[in-house]
């Protein structure tokens, strides 16, 4: 199986954002973000980075305009660490599709609960 490029920069990305989240930013609207995915354009210039608000459904206005904030610092730092000739430019988006498993999921949970109290109530 092989790998684009793009892929493997996308992996870097990703961890390295994590990391600055945990160690380097300190603006405490998007201390509970976590990174879900990065996705990179074939020519490396675009970096968009899906993320979702830890026990949020969708993310608050704070938190977006705390990324919108902190994306200069995300660069700068990617600059810093990633051996790269351009830093990509960074856009940040908020991950439906997890949003969206963590709802189904939390319907099943609901559906599993009420199956097991009928359950117990007609022996």
């Amino acid at each position: 199986m092989t790998f684009k490029r793009a892929d493997r920069v996308a992996d870097l990305i990703r961890e390295e954002v994590n990391r600055i989240l945990v160690k380097d930013i300190m603006d405490p609207r998007v201390r509970n973000v976590t990174i879900t995915d990065v996705r990179v354009t074939d020519d490396l210039r675009i970096a968009k980075i899906y993320f979702v608000p830890l026990g949020q459904d969708s993310p608050s206005e704070d938190v977006r305009k705390g990324l919108e904030k902190a994306t200069p610092f995300f660069r700068r730092n990617l600059g810093k660490r990633l051996n790269l000739r351009f830093v990509p430019e960074v856009h940040f988006y908020f991950d439906e599709v997890f949003a969206r498993g963590q709802r189904v999921e939390r319907l099943f949970g609901e559906i599993r609960k009420k199956e097991d109290e009928d359950g117990r109530e007609n022996p």
